[in-house]
């Protein structure tokens, strides 16, 4: 029996030399935000269920058109040009089976204002390709109705770059012309960040990002400043919020499916 209690003696001063002799072990560091890494006290994400299909909305989207109802969108009140439109605001635009047909009646805008987003929505230009450059299938999707994104018919038509299809207007064209045939349905998924203002200073300009039709034409591009006609862009302090604005420029473009989620 004494070879079991010398093998007891052995095993206990191993093991009081591997306590002794392994260090405590490190809590891991702190990132940039304040979090460790591999926190398990860190908040984890909200679950959002995707949409069911290519291009549905997700469970935590605010759908401004279903192709049913314009009831998220307000008219244009009054003009000096055009004695077409609704003093009261409606929107005019013909509603159709499933999409809304811009007609000249004045460009549109969400009531609810937003900021930081991501943004889908569809559209087409007419089936029937009249005109050519800046006047064939003309739009354009206006981020807080200050920041445009243009909407052009630029299959086989070409127009000056910085106004071509997925074009920062007027200022940073597209990195690949993505445009399908006339009369087809096309997409934009838009990821944008507001700028930042402290007072009358800019301290960080809007960013967007643009993906047409899956391809991604432009990358965390900035803007120059709201959207300017042979002009230059120069911002000026605005809200942290203001509505969303599709433009009425008299060709008769083709929405669906529009969605946003705000950041």
């Amino acid at each position: 029996m004494r070879w079991i209690g010398l093998v007891a003696v052995l095993f206990c001063s191993l093991s009081g030399w591997s306590e002794a002799e392994t260090p405590a072990k490190k809590p891991n560091p702190f990132l940039p935000n304040g979090w460790r890494v591999h926190d398990l006290e860190r908040p984890v994400p909200p679950v959002v269920e995707p949409g069911h299909g290519l291009g549905e909305a997700p469970s935590d989207a605010i759908v401004l058109f279903d192709g049913h109802s314009m009831d998220a969108w307000v008219g244009t009140v009054s003009t000096n040009k055009k004695k077409k439109y609704n003093p009261k605001g409606e929107v005019l635009w013909q509603l159709r089976d499933g999409f809304v047909e811009v007609t000249p009646t004045g460009s549109i805008s969400t009531r609810q204002a937003f900021g930081d987003c991501q943004l889908h929505l569809e559209w087409a230009a007419p089936i029937e390709a009249k005109g050519s450059g800046q006047q064939r299938g003309n739009s354009g999707v206006f981020l807080m109705g200050r920041y445009e994104i243009q909407l052009l018919d630029c299959f086989e038509n070409e127009s000056y770059a910085d106004g071509m299809a997925a074009a920062i207007y007027g200022q940073t064209p597209a990195r690949a012309n993505a445009c399908r045939p006339p009369g087809e349905w096309q997409t934009y998924d838009i990821f944008f960040t507001a700028p930042r203002f402290e007072g009358d200073r800019l301290v960080q300009p809007a960013y967007v990002t643009v993906v047409h039709n899956g391809v991604l034409v432009q990358l965390h591009q900035p803007f120059l400043g709201p959207t300017q006609h042979k002009k230059l862009p120069n911002y000026k302090p605005h809200a942290s919020r203001a509505p969303l604005r599709l433009q009425d420029h008299s060709n008769p473009v083709r929405f669906r499916n529009i969605w946003i989620r705000e950041w």
